[in-house]
């Protein structure tokens, strides 16, 4: 293979066999129960970078179920989003959230998050199961089970409108890309959208959540204080493709 061809190949890894195709990313269907609940705003501060600024006391707990996702497939993932605010260098205020954790069951988008927008993701067991009236969502890290999650099914019909404009707003990331001496290469936050959205239904209704402490899943360490709210929706949209906002490494 000539020095010119692994240019316009390396898109992803492996180079010859690449975990996921080349974007645009769609998603049909895609299912989202968000349980959104209040936390010590003082853990919170601990683990928002900067320049992010903390927005509140609350974290969106959301388990997401994405039955068909061009290049991704089938998968299930869940984690903790929290909201924040950004001030652009033009002087912008922006709301949105700071995705701090996510735990999936599919190598495919694992590796595509991480590697595209620095994505939080690591490989995990979560599921969303309807038993009769109920919306049950679990996460299991390996045997142990670490989020427990209840909600009424389709309780009360929520207006629309308010639902699509959450969905508008940007969400941040940090996308870390170590060199091969173990330092960082990359240290950046990101910012993308999600577009193209076609809002299919959105419902609210009761909501419990637990959460088991484990060593290497940290959801616990934001630990719930009560549940706030409970919406579940479906929609299709397309997943944009993040923005470089801040370089941590830049001089």
């Amino acid at each position: 293979m000539k020095i010119a061809d692994v240019r316009a190949n390396a898109f992803a890894m492996p180079l010859n066999n690449p975990a996921y195709p080349r974007p645009p990313y769609k998603f049909y269907n895609r299912e989202f129960i968000v349980i959104t609940y209040r936390t010590d705003p003082e853990l919170l501060r601990k683990v928002v970078p900067e320049p992010l600024e903390v927005v509140g006391d609350t974290v969106a707990y959301e388990f997401i179920r994405m039955p068909d996702s061009t290049g991704f497939g089938d998968y299930t993932e869940t984690g903790q989003v929290i909201p924040v605010r950004f001030t652009t260098p033009s002087g912008e205020v922006q709301e949105g959230g700071y995705v701090h954790a996510m735990y999936l069951d599919d190598n495919s988008p694992i590796a595509g998050g991480r590697e595209l927008w620095g994505f939080p993701k690591k490989l995990a067991t979560p599921v969303i199961r309807h038993e009769k009236e109920t919306l049950v969502c679990t996460l299991h890290y390996g045997s142990i089970p670490v989020v427990v999650a209840t909600m009424g099914y389709k309780h009360v019909e929520a207006d629309l409108a308010p639902v699509a404009k959450g969905m508008e707003k940007p969400a941040f990331l940090i996308k870390i890309i170590p060199h091969v001496d173990g330092t960082p290469r990359i240290c950046e936050l990101v910012r993308y959208y999600m577009e193209d959205v076609t809002l299919k239904g959105a419902w609210t209704g009761p909501a419990a959540l637990q959460f088991f402490e484990h060593a290497m899943c940290d959801v616990a360490k934001l630990p719930v204080h009560g549940v706030v709210s409970a919406s579940h929706y479906i929609a299709d949209l397309t997943l944009g493709l993040g923005e470089v906002v801040y370089d941590y490494l830049a001089d």
